[in-house]
């Protein structure tokens, strides 16, 4: 594996010696290799006080990390990012393998999971309802706004725990039949994880980490900050504010995961060929790419379990984004290419902000795949 750093902007990019992974060492942009440097630009256009950019292409690994700020005392790339809504790739790859397993067919009606003596009615909210964000269910519960107001700029989902999330989805009446009109839910996606738990008994995080994170080795990532210093320090709009580390509530199945950008990586380069993966995520890592709605003008956006998914030349690339109150991830793969990207920074999304977009335009870019590790093209790896 190579990995690249970056010093504070204005610096040259460096190179983590090879000796001694603490010391940097400067080299010239123009001796960087050619994702050494799309990358390194990626890392400056973000900018945000703390930025990873982590690729896999054909096998090889390359990781650049700078920011605006100076170095935290560990190095950027072994700290854990908040990836907000991106957390949603990972629960839908739990319910693909809940639902292989035989312990759930997606067609649940998520009232009954929750609250076994309450009528579902005719037209009931399943599971599939819920993932797809076909439930009709707002994009956040009805006294969410009065309740996290006083904490609006600092942790407002920590003020509306499971209980409260429940609640108000067993209060909700609905407006319109399920499964007829897309409406993205934070709401929906965490009713979703609290049915998976009260149908299997298990807590949430024990679920996640039972199913999906064990099985492929992801010990980098967690559901919350616990003061080890292993968490990165998100950052308000202006990249300088302090922003306490974010406390997902109830809402742990819509946006909990925080990781580390060697385990993003390692979750992408699973979906990207589920054929390396654990045997028993193998059939869950190929069906979160099968289409299952198609929205829009001419059904232009597609979307799996997990992923949004996007037309390129060469085949479809799948990628979610994510945002906290201090921080922003994007997470994305392309078979065609055998490219898998993670990126993570460390500042509040604000107007025109360039991260996302920078992300989403690397991965878009058509470049070749190069050989591999053992020295064989994977091009189309990871193709079930």
């Amino acid at each position: 594996m190579t990995t690249r750093s970056l010093p504070p902007w204005p610096a040259e990019p460096g190179l983590l010696d090879a000796e001694d992974p603490n010391r940097t060492a400067a080299v010239p942009r123009a001796d960087l290799a050619p994702d050494d440097r799309l990358l390194a630009d990626a890392v400056t256009a973000s900018d945000a006080p703390d930025v990873v950019f982590a690729l896999s292409r054909g096998g090889h690994r390359t990781i650049v990390s700078g920011g605006t700020a100076p170095p935290p005392p560990l190095p950027r790339e072994d700290l854990r990012y908040e990836i907000g809504s991106a957390s949603k790739t990972f629960t839908g790859l739990l319910l693909a393998r809940l639902t292989d397993a035989g312990v759930l067919s997606g067609g649940e009606p998520a009232t009954a999971l929750l609250d076994d003596g309450r009528p579902v009615g005719a037209t009931p909210v399943t599971l599939a309802h819920l993932i797809t964000h076909t439930s009709g269910l707002p994009a956040l519960p009805a006294g969410f706004l009065r309740r996290g107001l006083p904490a609006w700029n600092t942790n407002p989902y920590a003020r509306f725990p499971a209980d409260r999330v429940v609640d108000a989805y067993l209060r909700h009446r609905q407006r319109h039949r399920p499964g007829t009109r897309w409406r993205y839910s934070n709401f929906g996606v965490a009713v979703l994880g609290h049915a998976l738990a009260a149908a299997t008994g298990t807590p949430w995080e024990d679920l996640l980490t039972g199913q999906v994170l064990r099985p492929l080795g992801l010990d980098g990532t967690t559901l919350h900050a616990d003061g080890s210093g292993l968490d990165a320090a998100g950052h308000g709009k202006d990249g300088e504010t302090p922003v306490p580390p974010f406390d997902a509530g109830g809402f742990q199945a819509a946006g909990a995961v925080r990781a580390t950008p060697y385990d993003l990586l390692a979750f992408l380069e699973a979906q990207l060929r589920p054929g390396d993966a654990p045997p028993e995520l193998a059939p869950a890592l190929r069906a979160v790419r099968l289409p299952v709605l198609r929205r829009g003008l001419t059904h232009r956006h597609v979307h799996t379990i997990a992923w949004f998914r996007h037309p390129t030349d060469g085949g479809p690339m799948f990628f979610h984004s994510g945002a906290t109150l201090g921080q922003q991830a994007f997470l994305g793969f392309r078979p065609d290419t055998g490219t898998a990207l993670a990126a993570v920074c460390t500042r509040r999304f604000r107007a025109q902000d360039p991260f996302v977009a920078t992300a989403y335009a690397l991965l878009a870019e058509d470049r070749p795949d190069p050989p591999g590790a053992d020295g064989t093209c994977r091009a189309g790896a990871g193709q079930p």
